[in-house]
Parts: C-alpha cells; sequence; structure tokens
C-alpha cells in the first residue's frame, strides 16, 4: 500500500472512468454471450427438435444456474477479491460460449448453456461491488445504470450481428466468434482493475478523496434542502432512517433488501421472456424475415439501453438518491405496455416502436435495483447483498421463460403477455411495501 501511494499520480484523475468504460465493454460482451441464443433459437429448433416447453427451459436452464452461481460469488469476492475471481468467471464464460456452437444434441446444448450460467453468475456481483468500491454515492446510481445499459446493448447488437453470421456461416458460428472478445477481457481487467482505488496508481489523491470523502459530504451539505424540496415525494415513498446492515444474517433478516430481490425477480422475468422469445415471435408469429428480424428484435434493447441511463441520471441527480420512485414508474409503465402488447401492430417500423417504449418504460427503474442495497450495507458486506438482490432476480429469469413456453404449448401469446401484465403487477405491489432509506 506504502509503495502505491509513492507511485501515485501527482496530476488530478478519473481513473474511476476508465475502470466504468471498461465494466462497459465486458458486460456488453458477456450479455451478448446469454442473449445469442435467443436468436439462434428457430436455427436450433429445425436441428434438435423440441417443442416450446423445451425451448423455453433451454433458455431458463441458463438462468437457474446463474441464480445458483449467485451467493457462493458473494463469497469468493470476499475472500478472494474482485481481479482474480472476476476474471477467471469471464475466461469461463468464453469457453462455455465456444462449447454452444459444437453441440451435437439437446442434452449437451443444456449441459453448455448450464455451463455459462455457472460461469457468468459471478460477473454481476463482480461488477456491482466494483462500483460500490470504486465510485462515489452521488455517481453510484449513473454507473450502475451504465452497467445495465451494457446488459442491454449486448442484445442490441446481438440479432443483426446474428444474422449476417447466419447467412453466412450458420448459427454454430454465432457462438464461436462471441467466444473470442471475452477471453481478451479477462486478461484486461486482471490487469487493469484493482479491489479498491487505493490499490491502484493510476489514482490521484485528489480523485481517491472525492470517492472516499463524497458520501459523508453529500449526507450533511445536502440534507435540508433535500428535505424541503421532497417532502411530499418522501411520505409517498415512506422514506425514513434505516440501521446500516453489516453482517451476513442481517441482509436475510432486512425486509427492505429482501423486498427489493422480490420485486426484481418479477421485473427480471419480463426481461428474460422478451429476451428468450421475441426473435422466435418476430419470425413464427408476426412472418418476418431474418433481416426484419434481426433489426426489430433489437429494439426493446435499444430502449433498455436509453431507459437505464436515464433511470440512473434520474435518481443521482433530480432525485438526490432516492431509487424507489424509479422501480415505481417502471413497474406501473410495464403493465401498461404489456397489455398494449396483446393487440400490436403487425408492421415492423410501428412494432419496433412500441417495442422501443417498452424497452424504455421497463428499464428505467431496473438499475436501481441493485443500487438500492448500497444505500443501507457497509461496503464489506454489500457484494452479499447484491448477490442475495441477484439470486432472487435470476431466479425469476429463469422461471419465467419456460412459464412462457407452457403457455405458448397450452394457449397463445395473449396469454405470455398476460403473464407478464401480472409480474408487472406484483412487482408494483411489492415495491410499495419497502422504505426508501433517508440521506441524513
Amino acid at each position: 500500500m506504502e509503495a502505491v501511494a509513492m507511485e501515485r499520480t501527482k496530476s488530478k484523475s478519473h481513473f474511476r472512468w476508465v475502470i466504468g468504460a471498461l465494466i462497459f465493454i465486458v458486460y456488453t460482451v458477456a450479455a451478448a454471450d446469454r442473449a445469442n441464443l435467443g436468436v439462434a433459437l428457430p436455427f436450433l429448433r429445425k436441428e434438435f427438435v423440441m417443442s416450446n416447453t423445451e425451448a423455453g427451459a433451454l433458455a431458463s436452464i441458463f438462468l437457474f444456474a446463474y441464480s445458483l452461481a449467485q451467493l457462493p460469488s458473494g463469497l469468493a469476492y470476499t475472500r478472494f477479491g474482485i481481479p482474480r475471481v472476476f476474471s477467471l468467471a469471464m475466461l469461463a464464460t468464453s469457453l462455455f460460449t465456444g462449447l454452444i456452437g459444437t453441440a451435437s444434441s439437446l442434452l449437451m446444448l443444456k449441459i453448455y448453456r448450464f455451463g455459462l450460467g455457472l460461469a457468468e453468475g459471478p460477473l454481476p456481483i463482480g461488477i456491482t461491488s466494483t462500483i460500490n468500491n470504486w465510485f462515489p454515492a452521488r455517481e453510484k446510481g449513473t454507473m450502475t445504470g451504465i452497467f445495465l445499459a451494457a446488459a442491454k446493448f449486448g442484445p442490441v447488437l446481438v440479432p443483426p450481428v446474428c444474422a449476417v453470421i447466419i447467412h453466412y456461416w450458420g448459427w454454430r458460428y454465432i457462438f464461436y466468434i462471441f467466444a473470442l472478445p471475452g477471453i481478451v477481457l479477462s486478461v484486461v481487467w486482471l490487469l487493469v482493475v484493482k479491489n479498491r482505488p487505493s490499490e491502484s496508481r493510476h489514482v490521484s489523491e485528489e480523485e481517491l478523496q472525492h470517492i472516499n470523502d463524497d458520501r459523508a459530504a453529500s449526507g450533511t451539505a445536502q440534507a435540508p434542502s433535500s428535505k424541503r424540496d421532497f417532502a411530499l415525494l418522501d411520505r409517498l415513498i415512506r422514506t425514513s432512517k434505516v440501521a446500516t446492515v453489516d453482517t451476513t444474517k442481517g441482509i436475510f433478516r432486512s425486509w427492505n433488501i429482501m423486498g427489493a430481490a422480490l420485486g426484481y425477480f418479477f421485473m427480471t422475468a419480463i426481461v428474460n421472456v422478451l429476451l428468450a422469445w421475441i426473435p422466435t415471435y418476430l419470425i413464427s408469429v408476426k412472418g418476418y424475415s431474418v433481416t426484419n428480424m434481426g433489426m426489430v428484435a433489437a429494439a426493446p434493447w435499444v430502449g433498455a439501453v436509453i431507459g437505464n441511463l436515464l433511470g440512473g441520471m434520474m435518481t443521482d441527480r433530480l432525485l438526490d438518491k432516492r431509487r424507489k420512485p424509479a422501480m415505481l414508474i417502471s413497474a406501473f409503465f410495464t403493465t401498461i405496455m404489456m397489455v398494449i402488447l396483446i393487440n400490436s401492430p403487425a408492421d415492423p417500423f410501428l412494432y419496433g416502436a412500441l417495442l422501443l417504449l417498452t424497452g424504455i418504460l421497463l428499464n428505467i427503474g431496473y438499475s436501481t435495483y441493485m443500487v438500492y442495497p448500497m444505500g443501507m450495507t457497509s461496503r464489506k458486506v454489500y457484494p452479499m447483498a447484491s448477490a442475495m438482490v441477484n439470486t432472487l432476480g435470476q431466479l425469476g429469469g429463469a422461471c419465467a421463460p419456460l412459464i412462457a413456453g407452457l403457455l405458448l404449448d397450452n394457449y397463445s401469446w395473449s396469454y405470455v403477455w398476460v403473464f407478464l401484465a401480472v409480474c408487472s403487477v406484483l412487482c408494483f405491489i411489492t415495491i410499495l411495501t419497502i422504505r426508501e432509506p433517508a440521506h441524513a
């Protein structure tokens, strides 16, 4: 630590934003590795015969494994640090992505997708823990919005890129090509990212003070105006002082954290049904060509990028780090959009615009679920709190594509949209029950 301090840059630095840019690139690649199955699925079903339920199970098995990896990941990061665990997970993600392209049976597809879920599971915990360590309180919502925008930017790139790969080489090359960037990025992460900014010689003393002192400064300097300006809103969202959770046991006893996790369960369910089934829906129900499918299927994820960025900046700057309003806004308007999608237009341009708006509204509050525990936990136990929120969230994402497949085998797409609307309503009700932690 003393050697690092001696070598620390003397000029003013903004190295945390270099870390932020790397987070965006890394998770764009990771999100693409999981999203490419949705585009490949109609072509996989021609080679490996499967019902809608089996197709939904193939999408869900990744998320079941992903959710299982969350809590062990939180423990691993606490014990071994972020750089080594994260880099190993990124390397394993690339390995299993490539293996999917070699699958010779439906069973092998399931095994490799399960392996991909276990490999990719540690990534979001490592990223949110890095954000918590490297960014001051007033920037955490914005940075988490950027991180989750990357989770949706990957699916923006996937449909058009996969359409080109399928046209020229076939579906297997999707997975071969997508495996390559993660190998390089795992090395870059190991070399560039430290557990804490104090360990990096690229961080100046001024930047380090900005990161470490911002929480206390903002709590004292801004509290009076915050209470005056947001008095009505604070009553509506039940703002109050919440004791800091500093033990793992305390996480499981906190309804605020568990309630946020349950709300994330319902919202992630919606996201993953769209991710897994929209390409198939556009080809089989709307009758789109592969080219039109590639363009329209990207629309909700373009909206999601916009929504995540807007939500992060809104909660940091306009709402003074209040996270609950964005969660409620997303749940309310997503319910309306799911009902509208029951009778959606056939025209690709109009339908794409509708999906774009859906993506924006769904994701305005999406990034806040991971930021919310930061306001009520110590930095030491935050990885476990983040893991708990993500565990329940990904379990919702795991169950929903399978349920959608069952509904399609027995009913129709209208029932799928109603199911997603119900998930939104349940999310809204759940979030009403948690408290917004006061900032002073």
